[in-house]
């Protein structure tokens, strides 16, 4: 159960639509730019949305040994996929605030920097007081961490951004692996004395950059990858298709190397942990995850380093989650592009999109109100899910009749708002 949280701005922030926290909706908050048409926002908040959906599965919905068939892929693709796509989202949102085909310079580029800055603090005290009461599950305070580290690349070109991705994804898990086998429990211990966060909660500067759930350093990836998406024009045609097959290639190549390069091993992890069904249409629940209990890599062999499973931190799980993330953004795309009928229908879910953050932390509040274990795999139904989905889809649809933004996302904007006297 790992999995998830989000945020936005999610589970970080943007101002438009965020799977972040705090974001307004897409229309409201970025310009429009000739010849480009608004539907690949559209987009971007139902992708947000199916992210928030996919967090709710992890948090809310049975676990996977007792999901069969068709239920267990959609509590698969949601563990670990969920959250990777926040984080991708989180990036895609940094750039509307930083200007997002063009990026923003002189006092404006200055005020959109102060204002990425204020959210990452906003976004890292609200994870911080949710940690306190529901663990190191929540997600928001390492979207605090995500965007103050990304800002000295807003205003890099895509290719650059892409590469820099990639690279991270290829250096970044070993070498975290490297530093956690260093760390000993009495380095950890002295650390997290110290660290006035980690007395507050359960999520210090450690966790945030390093041991956590969502650690900054192999968590990056993600976010620059949103970035880089972000300055492509998702309403071309070409690039559409161009990133489908990016997409593809991404997961089909990471998640089959993994198989190939960890042999017997991950063969027989998919074996033994994969959703019990028989028959075509199963699918393995990871071929190695960080264990839900929030083990370390220095517990593990470097033999781990070859696998694939969700919030694994292994460059193939990096890189296959930024290949589904990528399908999921351009499919939810050409679908609010191309077919309006669905555009339509879809409006109260792509309302969700726009105020993910607000999504987000209700379904743990929710959660405490009706005493419902947060982030634990205990439920065996899944009617509970299906009416949080559907309270989250009513309540949205509703309040984005009679305002832009959703609650929090208000309260994040209402928050920069000091950045206007910046000069």
């Amino acid at each position: 159960m790992t999995q998830t949280q989000p945020p936005q701005e999610t589970p970080a922030p943007q101002e438009n639509s965020s799977p972040q926290p705090g974001t307004s909706s897409p229309k409201s908050a970025v310009p429009v730019v000739a010849g480009v048409s608004t539907g690949r926002l559209v987009g971007v908040d139902l992708a947000r949305a199916l992210a928030v959906f996919g967090m709710y599965v992890v948090h809310i919905g049975p676990p996977l040994s007792a999901t069969h068939g068709v239920a267990s892929w959609i509590r698969y693709l949601a563990d670990g996929h969920s959250s990777v796509l926040f984080a991708t989202l989180a990036g895609f949102s940094l750039m509307l605030i930083a200007g997002r085909l063009e990026p923003r310079t002189g006092l404006a580029g200055r005020q959109a920097k102060a204002r990425i800055a204020i959210r990452a603090g906003v976004l890292l005290a609200l994870g911080t007081a949710m940690a306190m009461e529901y663990g190191g599950v929540i997600i928001l305070g390492f979207y605090g961490v995500y965007f103050l580290l990304a800002l000295p690349l807003v205003r890099l070109r895509a290719r650059t951004l892409a590469v820099i991705a990639a690279a991270l994804a290829l250096v970044t898990p070993q070498l975290a692996f490297a530093l956690t086998s260093l760390l000993t429990e009495s380095v950890q211990q002295t650390i997290n004395a110290y660290d006035p966060l980690r007395r507050l909660s359960e999520v210090g500067i450690l966790d945030l950059l390093l041991t956590g759930f969502y650690p900054a350093l192999t968590w990056m990836p993600f976010v620059i990858a949103g970035m880089a998406l972000s300055r492509l024009d998702l309403s071309c045609g070409t690039v559409q298709r161009r990133l489908a097959a990016l997409g593809a290639a991404l997961t089909v190549t990471a998640y089959g190397m993994s198989l190939l390069l960890a042999g017997k091993s991950a063969l027989r992890s998919l074996a033994e942990d994969g959703p019990s069904s028989s028959g075509s249409g199963s699918m393995p629940l990871d071929s190695g995850s960080i264990p839900a209990d929030g083990g370390s890599l220095p517990e593990m062999d470097a033999s781990f380093l070859l696998k694939a499973g969700p919030h694994s931190g292994t460059t193939f799980d990096i890189i296959g989650s930024v290949g589904v993330a990528i399908l999921v953004i351009v499919g939810a795309t050409v679908a609010m592009d191309r077919l309006p009928r669905l555009r339509r229908l879809a409006k109260p879910v792509v309302a969700v999109g726009t105020m993910s953050l607000t999504a987000y932390v209700g379904h743990f509040l929710a959660q405490s109100a009706l005493s419902m274990p947060a982030g634990t795999s205990t439920e065996q139904s899944w009617l509970p899910l299906l009416m949080f989905i559907l309270a989250a889809t009513l309540f949205a649809g509703v309040w984005s009749r009679f305002f832009r933004r959703g609650p929090l996302e208000y309260l994040l904007n209402a928050a920069t708002k000091p950045v206007k006297y910046l000069r």
